[in-house]
């Protein structure tokens, strides 16, 4: 059991105590909150309360968040399409639809099955729910990913990522077209407090981080764009919610996109691929660098628009 304690600010003041809860607490579903409350692990000065009940500047919470119980992760013979392979580490062309790590829904299928299947070891620092994993990307996106064999490997290519020495190239298929050819959107993003599922560009937003994004018309469409984008820095559906907060959404993107799809795309979800991947080897210090073809699918989207 973990204990958090929180005092209530001004702006939180008239807020429900859930809502407010499920702000202060980003990982956990608000309906996880309203069952935590109902049980009396959330306590309000010291006693307990009704989800309903409003809050005044001062409050104390105590929030009490029970341990996880974690699954036993099982290998499964899943193909990988591995790009490099060496003692240190490996990198994956992970194919669309394939979540990265499990996570309530997704315990088996995942690459985190594929690879305890192929390796006999993989870093523990991230813990038995992601072996090896230093970073993800969605599961509808495809793409290249580095995969840690052990926690020397793991903490050089984390410390990178934190640094943001990493070279990422996506391209993505958005609606409309530009005002110009290149561009960057510096706009820091957050969780959206209305739709936890969601990220939101807003600099109030309660642990919004600064993101930049600088992207490259590939090809121009009648109705979209076919787009390259570098990270600067990678935020949670980063480049989703930056090319939907300048009005260019990704096609195919259901969460940032609610525009209905004036063509057919075989395969769903958002049309994003992590083409480029690259950084200093862990052991050798020397800079490599990945790339990855666009799937199938991609290419004939790309076909049929043109």
């Amino acid at each position: 059991m973990t204990e958090y304690r929180f005092v209530i600010n001004d702006d939180q003041e008239d807020e429900r105590i859930d809502k407010v809860c499920a702000e202060l607490m980003p990982d956990q579903s608000r309906s996880f909150i309203q069952k935590l409350i109902k049980e009396g692990e959330v306590l309000l000065n010291g006693c307990s309360s009704k989800a309903s009940a409003r809050l005044k500047e001062g409050d104390e919470l105590f929030i009490s968040l029970p341990d996880a119980v974690l699954p036993d992760i099982k290998a499964e013979d899943i193909p990988l399409d591995i790009v490099f392979e060496d003692t240190d580490l490996l990198v994956v062309n992970k194919p669309k639809g394939m979540v990265v790590h499990p996570a309530p829904g997704h315990f088996s299928g995942t690459l985190v099955n594929a690879l305890m299947f192929h390796c006999r070891d993989l870093s523990g620092i991230n813990g038995v729910m992601r072996p090896g994993i230093v970073h993800r990307i969605d599961r509808d996106t495809s793409g290249l990913l580095v995969i840690c064999k052990n926690d020397s490997a793991h903490r050089v290519l984390a410390a990178q990522f934190k640094e943001h020495s990493i070279d990422r190239v996506y391209q993505a298929v958005c609606l409309g077209r530009f005002k110009d050819s290149d561009g960057t959107v510096d706009a820091p993003i957050g969780r959206d407090p209305s739709e936890r599922k969601r990220m939101a560009v807003h600099s109030g937003l309660l642990h919004a981080k600064t993101a930049v994004t600088h992207y490259h018309v590939i090809k121009e469409f009648e109705k979209c764009s076919h787009i390259s984008c570098t990270l600067e820095t990678g935020r949670t559906h980063q480049i989703r919610v930056h090319m939907s907060h300048i009005g260019h959404p990704l096609l195919g993107d259901e969460l940032y996109n609610h525009t209905k799809s004036f063509i057919k795309i075989d395969e769903p979800g958002q049309v994003l691929h992590a083409g480029v991947l690259g950084f200093v080897h862990p052991s050798t210090n020397e800079f490599i660098r990945f790339e990855a073809p666009l799937p199938e699918y991609f290419q004939k989207l790309l076909s049929k628009l043109g």
